[in-house]
């Protein structure tokens, strides 16, 4: 363990914490979501606060006699007065507003809803997206609960005479009966059903306020039916119906699937401003029934206007399991790239665990209540072991096929390895591991390496050779920390683990054991910590080969294969961001290479150097490190666009981290005339870096040309389309290729007066020339890349013209405003 955070509620279920795409970890503790950055642990964090109490659904009433029938009898037992969180998943990144990631979170209550980080900079409370259980209780109330389509006896005499639609409106009381108070708001009205499309809601559309009479079974025992039935507008249902219409909307667990995209012949124009893509949310309940949540990705993104709608669309249920839902976890098979598979897994308390197949052909399917799930194979029969944990991956080196991990009540884990291509399914062992129930598995290092916990604080690692794992001691020594020993232990149970986005950290959820804790002080404020593990010397497979023992001396607790294995481990990270569809978030990477850097710099040029060496094909690992270094700076034209952006990010907050940007940017301008021909390492790698940031400029500027010219050659209409990204900055990157015309390539000129010859097609506002200061309204000229200014304000204080110094944006070569654009990586 290299730090910690302290929590100031416990948690209470399996998988308590979570990692997110980027770089946010959400931690179920008690009655709070905990939002933490490990990057910035011990500065503000973020926060999901529970209401004390939510009004119950509307469901109906029944007769007091029913209220101690074994259907019902767990209902009128429960005393839990403050609702605890059950569960949390992180969306894909891009699905918020401000393209980072929303937040699910299910509570005890069996309510669900999502939210999204705050905009303001002092705010610490997540904001609600939207209310899933709303959602789903408008569905079933308008489907009468799935149940057969017949009136129920309502405890308010309506005649018969009443039409149907009337009677059903009139169970609506819109007179303020709860507390008398008719300004009690609730979201209603935010969505219409369909069922060509399902039930659609639409966030943060807050409509006419009106108030329900809610009674619920729990409240309602100790009064007698006849006086219900004065105030009373619900229809009396017998005792089952009242269970089975709890066991429906009471939610226990969920999950997103990874992002998908719609075809453009079934959804041409997104609707709402919403975008082709989406992500699927997964909810399991108590009746063994999961709901689905079709949940767009916004067209665009700001973090200056909140109120981007989000369409949501409820696309099918699903009758998985005979009982409760207890786990769900997605996968994608990419054996196709024009029709991937998707893939479901379920764990029920019953002891079975399901995998099932979303087609893309099953997308938009004509009825909810017909779901867009095939059962490819239960892997495990219904058993008296109820399911808590699964963990699923698709190996890099076998895209047809995927691993799963189960982990049970039992304290033991099963692992099978699927082949989807070939429907074979074998299962690969079953482990005793724990005394306890597990509650965590993580698969790490592509499937090479699993994680599991327990409820009885072990948490153990675990390597898969062939068809079989082998326990294999954790890592105990790690860069920051001398001895594993040095910390106390005060913990008496782990509730989750969770991997970080370069599989280099682990993090673990575990309580505090209150009795070695200061009553006085520290029980009351300190109730349990999130801890930090370094894995990355982790000995997987067998050593890449011989390593030059730089600094070993400097570690004398490392053996030489544990330096070995953070060398493979790192590359292998490397690696994984070189592929587009994964977010580059390599915070962990860039953590243990500053940490290896503060005690042996040779260690980390060395690694560098390595992997600089794969960069290029030519690049030979025998060369010195000058020579890889002035061979990579010279072909930075035949490298990646991905790989360029992995280098400069390297090379900025590992190489040059003692510099500020302003240092690292001051030598890069005196650097524009050099070859690379200097003798001094630290100077070779700012000539790599300012030829690899100029390549990627010219990339950037050429594709921006590219669009502009691709949009200027279709009619005027398709500047407006929903769908079509605009290239901004053309005048200003216009600017600069006229300012550098002696060192750009002949492809870019070609562009850049092509562009010039369609500026009369421009749309107006969007080629701005002549920019102004944000401050004052004078004009700024383009003087350099990284900052500039104004021509100072009108208004002159003794004689002196105040002038303001401005940020130019490193994409759009504009000035900063407070408006931030985002771009998707594209491979050029």
């Amino acid at each position: 363990m290299f730090r910690q955070a302290a929590l100031v509620a416990a948690p209470s279920c399996p998988n308590a914490v979570v990692w997110s795409e980027e770089n946010l970890i959400a931690v179920a503790s008690g009655h709070l979501v905990t939002i933490l950055n490990p990057a910035l642990l011990y500065g503000p964090k973020g926060l999901i606060t529970l209401p004390a109490e939510c009004e119950p659904y509307e469901i109906g009433v029944v007769k007091r006699e029913d209220l101690l029938s074994n259907c019902l009898l767990s209902t009128c037992l429960n005393r839990d007065r403050r609702p605890f969180v059950r569960s949390v998943s992180w969306s894909p990144i891009g699905m918020a507003p401000n393209a980072g990631c929303l937040l699910a979170v299910c509570t005890t209550e069996g309510r669900v809803k999502i939210y999204r980080p705050p905009f303001c900079d002092f705010g610490s409370e997540w904001i609600e997206v939207m209310d899933i259980s709303d959602g789903l209780y408008r569905y079933l109330e308008n489907n009468n609960f799935g149940e057969d389509a017949t009136e129920h006896a309502s405890v308010d005499d309506i005649p018969n005479s009443v039409p149907r639609k009337e009677r059903k409106r009139r169970r609506v009381n819109v007179s303020g009966v709860i507390n008398n108070d008719s300004s009690s708001s609730v979201y209603t009205n935010v969505g219409t059903f369909d069922p060509a499309r399902g039930f659609e809601i639409r966030s943060g559309q807050l409509k006419e306020k009106i108030s329900y009479q809610i009674i619920d079974v729990s409240k309602a025992k100790g009064k007698p039916v006849n006086k219900i039935s004065n105030n009373c507008t619900l229809p009396m249902i017998t005792a089952d119906q009242y269970a089975s219409r709890s066991a429906i909307l009471h939610s226990l667990v969920l999950a997103w699937s990874p992002v998908l995209k719609l075809p453009s012949s079934n959804c041409p124009v997104p609707p709402n401003g919403s975008s082709n893509c989406f992500s699927v949310l997964a909810v399991g309940g108590r009746s063994g029934k999961i709901s689905f949540w079709r949940i767009s990705m916004p067209e665009c993104y700001s973090v200056e206007h909140s109120k981007i709608s989000t369409s949501t669309v409820l696309i099918g249920l699903l009758q998985a399991h005979n009982s409760w839902i207890t786990t769900i976890s997605w996968a994608m098979i990419s054996s196709d790239s024009s029709n991937p598979q998707v893939l479901l897994v379920t764990g029920s308390s019953d002891g079975s665990v399901r995998i099932w197949r979303y087609g893309q052909e099953l997308l938009n399917p004509t009825e909810v209540e017909l779901a867009p799930f095939s059962l490819l194979k239960e892997v495990i029969t219904v058993n008296t072991v109820p399911i808590l944990v699964l963990s699923i991956i698709v190996p890099v080196q076998s895209p047809h096929q995927i691993l799963l991990a189960v982990g049970k009540g039992s304290g033991s884990f099963e692992v099978w390895i699927c082949d989807i291509s070939s429907s074979k399914y074998e299962k690969a062992g079953s482990y005793d591991a724990h005394d306890q129930a597990v509650t965590g598995l993580a698969w790490v290092f592509g499937g090479r390496c699993l994680y599991s916990c327990s409820q009885d604080n072990v948490v153990r690692s675990w390597i898969l050779r062939g068809s079989f794992l082998s326990d294999v001691p954790i890592p105990s020594i790690t860069p920051g920390l001398k001895s594993s020993t040095d910390l106390p232990d005060v913990f008496f149970s782990c509730l989750g683990v969770a991997v970080s986005p370069g599989n280099l950290v682990i993090a673990m959820v575990r309580s505090f054991d209150l009795d070695t804790l200061d009553h006085m002080y520290e029980a009351r404020a300190q109730k349990a910590a999130v801890e930090f593990l370094w894995i990355g010397g982790q000995q997987i497979d067998a050593l890449s080969g011989t390593f030059p023992e730089y600094g070993l001396e400097a570690f004398p607790d490392f053996s030489k294969k544990g330096l070995v294995s953070w060398v493979d481990n790192i590359l292998w990270s490397l690696k994984q961001f070189e592929h587009l569809d994964k977010p580059l978030v390599v915070w962990d990477v860039i953590a243990a290479l500053l940490a290896f850097k503060r005690s042996v710099p040779k260690y980390v040029e060395c690694i560098l150097v390595k992997w600089l060496s794969t960069l290029h094909p030519e690049s030979q690992e025998g060369l010195s490190p000058e020579k890889i270094l002035s061979h990579v700076s010279k072909n930075v034209s035949n490298i990646s666009s991905r790989r360029l952006h992995l280098l400069n990010i390297i090379c900025r907050c590992v190489i040059l981290s003692e510099l500020k940007a302003d240092q690292v940017n001051s030598k890069l301008n005196n650097l524009e005339g050099l070859s690379g021909s200097i003798e001094e390492q630290l100077d070779l790698w700012m000539v790599l870096l300012s030829n690899s940031e100029r390549e990627l400029r010219d990339r950037l500027v050429g594709f921006s040309f590219s669009a502009f010219l691709c949009l200027t050659s279709h009619s005027a209409s398709s500047f407006s389309h929903p769908g079509c990204w605009y290239p901004v900055g053309i005048a200003q990157m216009e600017q600069w290729v006229a300012r550098n015309h002696e060192h750009i390539r002949n492809e870019l000129k070609v562009l850049a007066s092509e562009v010039v010859e369609h500026k009369t097609r421009i749309r107006s506002g969007e080629y701005t020339e002549e920019e102004q200061c944000s401050y004052c309204s004078a004009s700024v000229l383009f003087d350099s890349l990284d900052s500039a200014l104004c021509q100072g304000s009108e208004e002159c204080i003794d004689g002196v013209c105040q002038t303001h110094k401005l940020v130019r944006c490193a994409v759009s070569m504009q000035i900063r405003r407070r408006v931030f654009v985002f771009f998707e990586s594209v491979e050029i």
